[in-house]
């Protein structure tokens, strides 16, 4: 796999897209980094930085040089990625909204990051979707069920515990690992299972 889509929208979890795409900037040719205004703006509460969309820092994002990042403005739909003709492997919308949800299950988006996930879907090319929500209505299940149905992978923002993780970041990084393994990255952030020195059965 050479280049990725990430998409950063409003619902929480902005620490789990820093972690991915700093993981995926040094095994890949290309990330493509698309960032809604929502997005933005919980990624300031979150992490304190500033990723407005017309003023989009990849160092203040990742806290370091990232050459293999493009940036797309969320507006941008003339930008690549919006056709079924570019290189694109494969996207991952995290976190993902309910609203981005919504737009991607209904086929009426109206950004860039509903546009890329539309192509993902039509050409059928992996599309991971990591929605951060509870409870969930009827709407949003219905909406998650239409967008499996369609292709794509639900992967919701559920870390697990049996790692015996110590910290925040290791929680990140289960969630970040199951990602880079859905997507068929090998990293060294996700623990197989059963965990070491435990025995099956």
């Amino acid at each position: 796999m050479k280049d990725v889509v990430v998409a950063i929208t409003g619902g929480s979890g902005a620490a789990y897209a820093r972690r991915l795409v700093d993981v995926l900037a040094d095994k890949l040719d290309r990330v493509h980094l698309v960032v809604s205004r929502h997005g933005a703006q919980v990624a300031s509460m979150e992490l304190g930085v500033n990723l407005n969309a017309s003023d989009f820092s990849v160092v203040e994002f990742l806290g370091r040089r990232a050459d293999a990042v493009t940036v797309h403005h969320y507006r941008d739909m003339a930008a690549p990625i919006a056709s079924g003709s570019n290189t694109v492997e494969a996207m991952v919308v995290v976190p993902c909204s309910m609203r981005t949800l919504g737009c991607i299950a209904g086929g009426c988006g109206d950004n860039l990051i509903h546009r890329a996930a539309d192509v993902m879907l039509k050409e059928q090319r992996p599309l991971i979707l990591v929605p951060r929500e509870t409870p969930l209505s009827a709407i949003h299940l219905e909406n998650m069920l239409r967008l499996a149905r369609a292709g794509a992978c639900v992967m919701p923002a559920a870390p697990a515990f049996y790692h015996n993780p110590q910290c925040i970041d290791d929680l990140v990084d289960f969630l970040a690992g199951r990602i880079l393994s859905r997507l068929g990255i090998r990293s060294d952030l996700l623990e197989p299972w059963p965990p070491a020195g435990e025995s099956e059965g």
